[in-house]
């Protein structure tokens, strides 16, 4: 199973594949770093994920699906501690112009930036399907519902 059967087929759903600018990103926008130590450690993490594939453990899309939310929170969990560096190569709060965002958009991101939250907290799925068994609420910060 190549990536191109799974979760390729879902970003060319997407606006980070087709949208009005005529900006499209590609996999390694999102999951390579740009920078040269970043990008080391991430290839090295990769060596892992070659491993599996020789070893057969994701080598169905059926296999690839029962792992989904345990690979999906891995990429979170990453993008969580490197605050989603990879997204702010596009996207950066101090480039937004708030005024041209929708209001609900405007006020969502002012609010991120006040509770110092990052891309992945409130965007999970914006490029892939969200995993099945994925629950929202497990995101909520502690006292939200």
């Amino acid at each position: 199973m190549s990536m191109e059967q799974a979760v390729y087929q879902e970003l060319q759903e997407t606006i980070h594949f087709s949208n009005r600018t005529g900006v499209r990103a590609t996999c390694p926008d999102c999951h390579v770093p740009k920078e040269w130590i970043h990008k080391v450690i991430r290839k090295i993490k990769a060596s892992n994920e070659l491993y599996h594939k020789m070893l057969g453990t994701i080598d169905t899309v059926e296999k690839f699906e029962e792992k989904r939310l345990e690979l999906a929170k891995n990429v979170w969990r990453t993008m969580k501690e490197t605050d989603s560096r990879e997204c702010r190569n596009c996207h950066n709060f101090d480039s937004m112009d708030f005024d041209r965002q929708e209001e609900r958009s405007a006020s969502r991101h002012d609010e991120a930036i006040e509770a110092g939250y990052t891309c992945i907290d409130c965007h999970k799925g914006i490029a892939h399907s969200l995993p099945e068994g994925y629950d929202p609420a497990e995101d909520l910060p502690d006292g939200e519902e």
